[in-house]
């Protein structure tokens, strides 16, 4: 389902050639729901560690966990983010690459029925901005889900 564009060297997905929609809603459900993982890399955790004015080791100890040898942000047993409040994320501006690239990871744009599963879960997906196929791509490029 993915197709060869002439002028790029990377997969498009043949459904989006005119770009897909997307403007965030604020409703907060990326960041909560069923348990999961939100992987985060040594710079991001540096950048939220000195947020919270914490060490590297501290932070680690408090918000994260090791998954083979990966780290993932905790969660409350509901399934909501340690960092989400009222339906926001407390810590935007030094949010993981995960949460900044939603929705358009590899796993979301890989068909036309994906898409559509990821706009029924996400109320911004499908509306609002226009986003380029090559900015779709930069952005899956960041991080594979």
């Amino acid at each position: 389902m993915i197709s060869k564009s002439k002028n790029a060297s990377k997969p498009e997905p043949w459904y989006a050639k005119d770009g897909l929609q997307f403007t965030c809603s604020e409703c907060g459900d990326c960041c909560t729901g069923a348990p999961g993982y939100v992987w985060v890399n040594a710079d991001e955790i540096q950048a939220m560690a000195t947020r919270l004015k914490l060490t590297v080791p501290d932070f680690e100890d408090k918000f994260t966990r090791k998954v083979g040898a990966r780290r993932t942000l905790i969660e409350f047993d509901n399934g909501d983010c340690v960092f989400l409040k009222d339906r926001k994320c407390t810590l935007y501006e030094e949010r993981p690459r995960q949460c900044r690239t939603w929705p358009f990871w590899d796993s979301n744009i890989k068909s036309p029925e994906a898409w559509a599963e990821t706009c029924e879960a996400c109320p911004g997906s499908g509306q609002g901005k226009l986003f380029t196929v090559e900015e779709i791509l930069a952005q899956a490029a960041v991080i594979k889900i």
